[in-house]
């Protein structure tokens, strides 16, 4: 059981990350003060294979009508992605994907939406900016230089997501041998560095929990990880840009209640002061902001 007394022997122990403080920017002309707000971006899925039922949209239309849901919400930025990250989902090629995520892209521009795409293609990254994306979630490794400079060239802002192989797709095992923080810390350390030195300033920095790593299968290995990084988030915070969170499901734990597996997680995450909620469940992730920062008066 997760007690007062370990959280509060975790602050103890790294009371100088605690006090860390992040880079502010401005994505689309939309400043977003993350060192006192946190933002929350909603999920639209264009892949028949993502499983939150919720979040899928087969046409553009439906796409952009969710979207357009999820802003009224209270999601500042909405993420669309055109192939799923289960690993045993159909991969989709860069034409595919381009036909699917250009037209919902310009349609959420044209109602003044932020857009974040997610995707490890260069082919895909390069016509998703070009059409208005305002974000790269970028889901792989390879060829980073070269989507870095695509994405500078835009202006645009970056997710760096934690990405143990070529991309979400080809993931193997993650390094549960020690503590987690110190290896993020170091694969982030170098991702940034690899992206400023292309021309990108704005970064979001994502550890990844959402990926199908296959020695997180056990349910209970797997939860007890994430429980983790979301509360040790705050020391990530200390390489000077905001953290990213996909907020998981745990449904082998919540069962029929899966879709408040979310909002339990985004309580651990506020708490390890993630800046950037990612979510399928707006409402309730906002909700849940919303009357934690009551607290502060």
């Amino acid at each position: 059981m997760l007690t007062l007394e370990q959280l509060a022997g975790l602050l103890e122990s790294n009371r100088a990350a605690a006090a860390a403080r992040v880079k502010e920017f401005s994505i689309g002309g939309k400043d977003f003060p993350f060192n006192s707000r946190p933002a929350v971006m909603g999920v639209v899925n264009l892949s028949a294979d993502s499983w939150y039922r919720e979040s899928v949209c087969l046409t553009a239309e439906a796409a952009v009508q969710r979207g357009k849901v999820l802003a009224a919400q209270g999601a500042q930025i909405i993420d669309v992605g055109a192939e799923s990250t289960l690993a045993h989902a159909a991969r989709v090629g860069d034409a595919r994907q381009k036909s699917k995520l250009i037209p919902v892209i310009r349609g959420l521009r044209a109602e003044n939406i932020l857009v974040s795409v997610e995707t490890y293609s260069p082919a895909v990254t390069q016509a998703s900016l070009e059409a208005g994306a305002n974000i790269l979630n970028l889901t792989g490794t390879k060829a980073s230089a070269e989507i870095f400079k695509m994405v500078a060239a835009h202006d645009a802002a970056v997710i760096i997501c934690c990405v143990a192989g070529n991309n979400v797709r080809e993931v193997g095992d993650f390094d549960l041998s020690s503590n987690p923080i110190p290896l993020l810390r170091d694969f982030f350390a170098r991702q940034i560095e690899a992206a400023q030195r292309n021309g990108v300033g704005k970064i979001f920095l994502d550890p990844g929990l959402g990926f199908y790593y296959r020695n997180l299968k056990d349910s209970e290995v797997r939860v007890r990880h994430q429980m983790n990084i979301f509360l040790n988030t705050f020391r990530l915070r200390e390489l000077g840009f905001p953290i990213c969170h996909a907020l998981p499901h745990a449904f082998e734990f919540f069962g029929e209640e899966v879709r408040c597996a979310e909002p339990f997680f985004a309580v651990l995450a506020a708490l390890g002061k993630t800046d950037l909620f990612r979510t399928h469940e707006v409402p309730r992730i906002k909700a849940v902001l919303d009357t934690m920062n009551i607290w502060q008066g």
